[in-house]
């Protein structure tokens, strides 16, 4: 968690210069990247909130995404990642939308991904979608991996 906490902390002092906000919607990191979002003392000027995104009920409900709308798309793709870091972006009325979606493993998902795969995006004054592989079946390793490099995205696309 302290390498999150560090990424999140030099993500939060540019959004807390520029007087920017974020929001976040997450499905296999299961909460780290909100967690170290919120973990830098004074989160409250920047982090407007998040969804967990683990199911499709919670598509559904948090993300305000119904199942017709997810005509040709799947989860755990960079076109649903986009989807969603400009839906949570909009629910929150956010300066930046962050999003990730994946398969932590041990096993891969129903959509023929291996263990390890996770799509990011932004959303904002920078759009940006990225696919990680980590080629891991550790579950908890890949949930780290995931929320790190999502953090790194978004601050990269700040720091532009």
């Amino acid at each position: 968690m302290k390498d999150l906490v560090g990424i999140a902390e030099k993500v939060a002092a540019i959004l807390i210069e520029r007087r920017q906000t974020v929001a976040v919607a997450e499905s296999s990191t299961g909460g780290l990247i909100s967690a170290s979002l919120l973990a830098v003392p004074g989160a409250s000027a920047y982090f407007l909130g998040s969804a967990v995104v683990y199911t499709r009920d919670a598509r559904r409900i948090l993300m305000d995404l119904p199942d017709e709308g997810m005509k040709g798309l799947r989860s755990a793709s960079e076109p649903y990642a986009k989807l969603l870091a400009s839906q949570v972006r909009q629910r929150f009325a956010s300066d930046w939308g962050l999003s990730e979606t994946g398969a932590t493993g041990p096993t891969g998902n129903r959509y023929g991904d291996a263990a390890g795969h996770s799509c990011m995006a932004v959303a904002g004054p920078q759009q940006a979608v990225f696919t990680l592989e980590t080629g891991s079946a550790d579950r908890q390793a890949n949930m780290q991996k995931f929320a790190s490099t999502a953090l790194g995205l978004l601050l990269e696309n700040l720091s532009k």
